[in-house]
């Protein structure tokens, strides 16, 4: 029989890995409340025609595709089943993708939803979403996301407090992380500027992959992508522009003085930058003209969150959408949100080994089995250190001592309570301590007073 597995690029997670999650998970949750979002959940699985088209071509080809329910080949050309339009073909067999992100899920759950929500809408949503992508060390097929997003307002305050939430989460965590911001709009004044505004999506594209595969590489696709020469060359000085971030926006006022679109960029830029420098943000925020991001959705303020003391790609990204929900029949709604990549920030947390030891939540006390009688007074005790809030047990059978003290070696679980004829003639608990060996006797209520 061959041996069992999962899928490449999926996880499977051991209690103790849970436990490590979910304290990752309830500290975003919890800076979530703290800035007044709500939660929110949507369907694992969406209309393609939800999907397809929002985040551009190389996103649609990562999109996992269901196949329709019962005989999913019926109606279908047979030419169609033998031609190399896979394209096409899929249209014809899939109704139906895995989502791809929790953005686009969100824009379609707005306009459903429109009549019972309050505008501005603060949502957060933190479930899996799926990409076809080729898996890598950060990256995998399936991977969780915190996001949180401000609907239905225009106003750069909602930057400024989603950079507050980053720097919360991530002081939280003991993580030294750098917030990378850019903007789109001036990604287009830079089209303009050197005369290829039709070709920014192929610009922003390759610019992004800069710290991937080095300058060389970005030129050869531009070039592949019949962008001329004399516009790589102007463009080089601009992608490459180093100096504070003050010195950059001073800069680029001039690089995009033809350009009324990048300058209202430069602007929302110094005006995020503005707010923030005033309310003692502790990680590093720097402006990069090479940051673009992928998903062809955003129009303002870009950003990206790389770890500093770990090599992983990006472990938080966003921006700043217009007009997502106008493809679904509502328009003129503005957005902005940003989203944690749980599963990475997993493997930096990991590495770093920053997890707090209260934090894993394994049980405290087990109480051991001397037998039938002893079982049943312990389990009247183990009521009252349960409502005490005290992580307890008992093993659930009279198995040998040796195997009862190896279970609670091996969930790591710091005490062992004993109570056999003795204990329970003098009303006292045997506490031995896993971690020193010690052992002493106690009532129930100093036991309580220990543990809690």
């Amino acid at each position: 029989m061959a041996k069992p597995s999962i899928p490449k690029g999926t996880r499977d997670f051991t209690p103790i890995e849970m436990a490590k999650r979910n304290y990752i998970f309830n500290t975003i949750r919890d800076v979530y409340h703290l800035f007044g979002f709500q939660q929110i959940e949507t369907p694992a699985m969406e209309n393609l025609s939800t999907l397809m088209g929002k985040y551009g071509e190389e996103g649609d080809k990562l999109l996992f595709k269901i196949l329709n329910s019962g005989d999913f080949l019926k109606g279908i050309n047979r030419d169609d089943l033998t031609s190399d339009n896979v394209a096409k073909l899929a249209s014809q067999l899939c109704e139906k993708g895995l989502r791809y992100d929790l953005t686009v899920p969100f824009a379609r759950f707005v306009v459903m939803h429109r009549d019972e929500i309050a505008f501005p809408f603060k949502r957060y949503q933190i479930q899996p979403v799926w990409r076809a992508d080729r898996p890598q060390k950060g990256r995998y097929r399936e991977f969780f996301q915190c996001d949180a997003d401000v609907v239905g307002s225009d106003s750069l305050i909602n930057e400024v407090e989603l950079i507050q939430i980053i720097d919360e989460v991530f002081f939280r965590f003991g993580t030294r992380v750098a917030i990378k911001m850019n903007n789109r709009k001036i990604l287009t004044g830079i089209a303009e500027i050197i005369g290829q505004p039709e070709k920014i999506v192929d610009i922003t594209v390759a610019i992004d992959k800069l710290d991937k595969i080095g300058l060389d590489k970005v030129n050869e696709e531009l070039l592949s992508k019949e962008i001329s020469q004399e516009a790589i060359d102007i463009l080089q000085p601009i992608i490459l522009l180093e100096g504070t971030n003050d010195e950059k926006i001073v800069k680029l006022k001039t690089i995009l003085a033809g350009s009324e679109t990048g300058l209202k960029g430069v602007e929302e830029l110094e005006f995020i930058l503005s707010k923030v420098s005033k309310l003692g943000i502790r990680c590093d925020l720097d402006l990069d003209l090479t940051l673009a991001r992928g998903l062809n959705y955003y129009t303002g303020a870009i950003f990206e969150v790389k770890a500093l003391d770990v090599q992983i790609g990006s472990i938080t990204g966003g921006g700043r959408y217009d007009n997502l929900t106008g493809v679904f029949g509502m328009p003129n709604v503005s957005g902005v949100g940003i989203s944690f990549g749980a599963d990475r920030i997993f493997d930096v947390l990991n590495q770093l080994e920053l997890y707090p030891e209260d934090s894993l939540q394994t049980t405290q006390l087990v109480f051991v089995n001397f037998g039938s009688e002893e079982e049943s007074y312990c389990l009247d005790i183990l009521m009252k250190v349960r409502k005490a809030g005290i992580r307890a047990e008992i093993y659930p059978e009279a198995a040998k001592m040796k195997k009862q003290m190896s279970y609670a070696d091996n969930k790591r679980i710091p005490y062992v309570a004993l109570v056999g004829a003795n204990e329970m003639e003098s009303g006292k608990i045997n506490l031995k301590n896993m971690i020193t060996g010690e052992q002493e006797p106690v009532t129930v209520e100093e036991l309580i007073s220990k543990l809690s």
